[in-house]
């Protein structure tokens, strides 16, 4: 019975997960092949290491990986760490919690860019930020805020844009610990933060380890948030993609910067998601 339950089981899947596997599968194999020097758009197919060694050995790209790297992780754990004491607060529900639940969720539901688009609009020369500057006498003329070097702008787009999602898992997690639980812990003596780091941590890390790395995948592969709000003396893996694609068509470098974006992306969440397990098992211990 067990091999029939299996081959049901395969049987029901295989229409819906098939079908995935399949189109994410041909994509990394045309991508891998590509930066082999294979499915050339033109010229002859055949293996050469030429487009991996010139992307390896630029500097802008490795500007462009630990940029991409960087943003990802503080937008991964920064949304997680807003989102952690927000869930805890919405565990029991009172009156207006509803409301404010569904407004901290709405920025799932606007578009990236249409939200970098917005935040220009607040931070430009002429926008509001800079307006009550001025009506209040902090500075005589505008300031830049826009694009600055620091890339705050998009670490701030990025915690607005992430932090409902990761609310949105934490919750479900916290609101599951039953009330006994806690209890118990809080008649044993623990304070809120021991509580936190005893009980609530450890019962929601499966949630906290899905939120960074769904967060973390989106991140560092960001393109409207960087394109719009980014800094200018550096680039994203997406943006170094899309320029090594449109400057005299080089599809077989763009490719290189596709697949190692995507080893970032492994790699990164991996290793968020085992650092993660790895705290919490200290911080209960401690």
């Amino acid at each position: 019975m067990t091999w029939r339950r299996t081959l049901l089981i395969v049987a029901l899947l295989t229409p819906g997960l098939g079908v995935i596997l399949v189109m994410i599968g041909s994509v990394f194999y045309v991508a891998v092949m590509q930066s082999f020097g294979y499915y050339n758009l033109v010229g002859e197919d055949s293996f050469s290491l030429e487009h991996w060694q010139k992307v390896l050995d630029s500097k802008q790209f490795s500007r462009a990986l630990s940029y991409s790297a960087y943003i990802a992780v503080v937008a991964a754990i920064g949304s997680v760490i807003l989102a952690y004491p927000i869930a805890i607060w919405l565990r029991r529900p009172f009156r207006g919690s509803l409301v404010i639940s569904a407004l901290l969720k709405a920025p799932l539901f606007v578009p990236g860019l249409v939200a970098s688009f917005l935040f220009l609009n607040v931070i430009a020369f002429h926008g509001i930020v800079n307006q009550l500057l001025m009506w209040i006498g902090a500075t005589d003329a505008p300031i830049r805020l826009q694009n600055d070097r620091g890339a705050w702008g998009v670490v701030f787009l990025q915690l607005w844009k992430n932090l409902p999602f990761a609310l949105l898992l934490l919750t479900g997690a916290v609101q599951s610990i039953s009330d006994e639980v806690l209890d118990a812990a809080r008649d044993l003596g623990a304070g809120s933060f021991d509580r936190f780091r005893k009980v609530i941590a450890p019962l929601t890390v499966q949630a906290m380890q899905a939120s960074l790395i769904i967060i973390f995948i989106g991140a560092a592969g960001d393109f409207a948030f960087q394109v719009t709000a980014g800094p200018t003396n550096v680039q994203s893996m997406a943006q170094y993609m899309v320029f090594l694609k449109d400057s005299f068509g080089r599809w077989n470098q763009a490719a290189v910067v596709g697949v190692s974006l995507m080893g970032l992306a492994l790699f990164g969440s991996l290793v968020l998601a085992v650092l993660a397990r790895v705290v919490l098992r200290g911080g209960a211990r401690w």
